[in-house]
C-alpha cells in the first residue's frame, strides 16, 4: 500500500496542473467549451431531484422521544437542501451569464471553469460533505444520496442504513447510541459501540433489537477474510475492498470485553485528515471500528489499514 497511494496522489496533481494549462477554446468543428458547459450544466438539472418537503416530512416524522432517527433525518434533508440549491442556483445562472442574461461574476466563472476540467466547483464544496471525487463521480454519489434519503421518507426507517451517505455521519452514530441510552435509561455518556461483521453483503430482512446494521465501507490496505470472518493481508493489486454489513451494538464500556481486534480508524475520505468543526467533530474522521484480527495491532498499523466511507474515482 505505502509506495502505491503516493504516486497515485502525485499522478493526481500533474494531471490537475495538465487540465489547467488546457485552451478554453473549442477547435475544428467540435462543439465550443460554451456548448458543452451548457449541455452539462442541463444534463445536472434534469437529473437533480426538486428540495425535499420539510413540512411533509415533519408530519410523516415528529420528533419522538424514543426514536432519534426522525431527527437525524430531517436535519440530514436540511444539509441536503442547501447543498442542492447551491447546486441548482449556479447551474442555472452558468446558463444565464453565457446567453448574457446576468453578469459573469468570479464566482460563476470558477464553477464554469471547474466544469470544463471536470472538478467539483468551489462554491459547491463550500456547502458539501467532504469528498475528493472528479464532477461526474461526485454528481452520481449525489444523487445516489438524495436516493437513500428519498427511499428512508416513503419505505421508513432503513434495515441498513448506508453510513457513506449521511452527510453529517456523527449525527447518525449519536442518534443510535441516543435510543439505547432512552430504551434502557442508562446515560448516553456510558455507552460505546460493540462491532460484528456479518456474512450479509447488502441487505438484512429485519432490523435489529438494538442498535442498527450499516454498510457502506471500503478497507484500505487490509481486505476483509469472509471465511475466517478477520482482517486479511490484501490481494495483489487491489488497494480496497468493500465490507459486509457491520453490525453496531450499543452497550456499556465497563462490561465489554477485551478481544483480539484491530482498531480501525474509520474516515470519509481517502484524505484521512480533517479540521475540528465547530461540533467538535472533525470533517474527515468518523469512529474507530474494532475488527477481528488474528495479528497483533501493529501488524496492521505498520500497512496504514483503515476504513473510507467513499473512493475517490
Amino acid at each position: 500500500l505505502s509506495p502505491v497511494c503516493p504516486h497515485q496522489t502525485t499522478a493526481s496533481k500533474l494531471f490537475d496542473s495538465i487540465l489547467l494549462t488546457q485552451p478554453r477554446q473549442g477547435g475544428g468543428g467540435g462543439k465550443s467549451v460554451q456548448q458543452v458547459v451548457d449541455e452539462l450544466a442541463a444534463d445536472i438539472l434534469s437529473k437533480l431531484p426538486s428540495d425535499f418537503n420539510l413540512e411533509k416530512v415533519m408530519e410523516l416524522y415528529p420528533v419522538l422521544y424514543a426514536e432519534s432517527m426522525n431527527t437525524v433525518l430531517r436535519q440530514e434533508l436540511i444539509r441536503f437542501n442547501r447543498l442542492s440549491s447551491v447546486v441548482r442556483t449556479t447551474l442555472q445562472n452558468i446558463q444565464k451569464a453565457m446567453k448574457g442574461l446576468v453578469v459573469m461574476s468570479a464566482e460563476l466563472e470558477d464553477v464554469f471553469n471547474s466544469m470544463i476540467v471536470g472538478k467539483v466547483p468551489a462554491a459547491w464544496a463550500a456547502k458539501s460533505y467532504p469528498s475528493l471525487k472528479p464532477l461526474g463521480s461526485y454528481i452520481i454519489d449525489l444523487l445516489a444520496r438524495l436516493k437513500f434519503l428519498q427511499e428512508w421518507i416513503n419505505k421508513g426507517v432503513p434495515t441498513v442504513f448506508w453510513i457513506s451517505g449521511f452527510y453529517f455521519t456523527q449525527s447518525f452514530l449519536t442518534g443510535v447510541l441516543q435510543n439505547y441510552a432512552r430504551k434502557y435509561t442508562i446515560p448516553i455518556d456510558h455507552l460505546e459501540f460493540e462491532f460484528e461483521v456479518l456474512k450479509e453483503e447488502n441487505d438484512m430482512a429485519t432490523k435489529p433489537e438494538d442498535g442498527a446494521y450499516v454498510k457502506g465501507l471500503f478497507l484500505e490496505g487490509a481486505k476483509w477474510d469472509r471465511k475466517k470472518m478477520v482482517i486479511g493481508e490484501s490481494l495483489p493489486k487491489i488497494l480496497y475492498d468493500a465490507m459486509p454489513i457491520i453490525w453496531l451494538k450499543p452497550g456499556e464500556k465497563k462490561k465489554f470485553k477485551d478481544k483480539q481486534n484491530y482498531a480501525t480508524p474509520v474516515y470519509k475520505t481517502s484524505a484521512r485528515r480533517g479540521t475540528l468543526s465547530t461540533t467538535g467533530h472533525s470533517t474527515n474522521y468518523v469512529l474507530t471500528i474494532q475488527l477481528p484480527s488474528d495479528q497483533a495491532q501493529q501488524h496492521w498499523i505498520n500497512r496504514g489499514v483503515a476504513a473510507l466511507c467513499q473512493l475517490d474515482d
